[in-house]
């Protein structure tokens, strides 16, 4: 039996829809499509086998970098996808010369902390209330590369 091979790329215009479902799926209040669509130079793609299976989103200003997003298929969590993403994200920007990454994640997202602690994130900070829907504090991220 063949092994299935994750890859890491740039989304495309064909990746959208899939975006858009995946924003839906995992977050309380989703991109929407078109807002998608103007960032699709930001975003990572992971698949496998020609199936979808989450993205990143990494903006920057100068020299600074934001982990905007990052979902995963609820039905592919547990398999390496946002360790994968992360570590693509984080090459990425070291190329580019960033001098760090921030990112919120809400202070409840335990897996979500991990994660980014795993990649090297330390906790910088507390932003109250920063989620609606729940509301939620967030708590600020950073990695200097």
């Amino acid at each position: 039996m063949p092994t299935k091979t994750m890859v890491i790329r740039n989304a495309t215009t064909e990746d959208i829809p899939a975006i858009g479902a995946l924003e839906r799926a995992c977050f309380s209040d989703p991109w929407p499509e078109d807002f998608i669509a103007r960032r699709l130079d930001k975003l990572l793609a992971a698949e496998e086998d020609g199936r979808f299976l989450g993205y990143a989103a990494l903006s920057s200003v100068l020299d600074e970098g934001s982990l905007d997003s990052l979902a995963v298929d609820p039905a592919c969590r547990r398999r390496g996808v946002a360790d994968a993403l992360m570590g693509e994200m984080v090459r990425r920007a070291r190329a580019k010369e960033l001098s760090f990454i921030t990112l919120e994640v809400r202070a409840s997202n335990t897996a979500a902390i991990a994660l980014y602690a795993k990649h090297g994130f330390v906790p910088v900070g507390r932003r109250t209330n920063y989620y609606e829907k729940p509301r939620e504090d967030a708590i600020l991220m950073t990695l200097v590369l």
